[in-house]
């Protein structure tokens, strides 16, 4: 069972994400194991603070070493089995490969930054990871905490209705994922394609891969060049192009 740790000077933004859909069902069910920390409990002066300014002047405040790495010193009892990671715009870009790895982990350690940015020392000796969820900035790091939490939480079986689910999603392959339908088969003249009410199954997977590598085709085509693609899925692009 993956154990998230969570370090914020806001923790309560958490609760209502977390308290809902599958992430509570998880969390109940004992498949993950969530743990929210304020990082303002583990400053030493009397008002708690956690940010300063910076030196050698600048706007903004900084965030300070010293109740991150207390925090860190008091959660982490094992530290080579916990992967400390820092939600930062300097970091790698997260994406489904990357919530792959992390599902792995016994324990994930998150520290949100906040304010103008935190002290390096904290970069520099008390992170494994940086990760970054996209090229644009946000008031702290407790969104993109919650989406790598979220993105990685599906990945842990049980987590899911259907284990299957998670292989099928897009990146998961390599593509996106082929297009989807349910009842009703006909809703004002709009039909659900007849391969998928024939039965056949595996002119159904042909079809499926065949509209996945088209809407990948169509829509992110830098895919196709890092994707495993077997001769015949050549062929089919191939008459896509023509």
């Amino acid at each position: 069972m993956p154990r998230f740790d969570i370090l914020s000077v806001f923790p309560e933004m958490f609760l209502s994400p977390f308290n809902a859909s599958l992430l509570k069902k998880a969390s109940d069910k004992g498949v993950i194991d969530i743990h929210l920390h304020n990082i303002r409990d583990y400053a030493d002066d009397k008002h708690h603070m956690t940010d300063d300014a910076p030196y050698g002047g600048g706007g903004g405040m900084v965030m300070k070493v010293e109740p991150v790495e207390k925090a860190l010193a008091a959660i982490v009892a094992e530290r080579h089995k916990a992967l400390v990671v820092l939600m930062t715009p300097q970091g790698e870009t997260f994406n489904q490969k990357t919530a792959e790895a992390l599902s792995l982990c016994e324990q994930i350690v998150i520290v949100c930054g906040h304010y103008e940015g935190i002290d390096e020392r904290i970069r520099q000796y008390l992170v494994d990871r940086e990760i970054s969820i996209g090229d644009y900035i946000l008031t702290g790091g407790e969104i993109a905490a919650m989406v790598l939490v979220d993105a990685v939480s599906r990945l842990v079986p049980g987590v899911l209705g259907n284990n299957d689910s998670a292989a099928c999603d897009s990146f998961s392959t390599g593509l996106l994922e082929y297009p989807q339908y349910t009842r009703p088969a006909e809703y004002k003249g709009w039909q659900v394609p007849d391969v998928l009410l024939s039965g056949h199954h595996k002119e159904i997977d042909a079809w499926r891969r065949k509209t996945s590598l088209r809407r990948t085709w169509l829509r992110r085509p830098d895919l196709l060049a890092e994707g495993n693609l077997s001769d015949e899925d050549k062929k089919i692009i191939e008459e896509f192009e023509i």
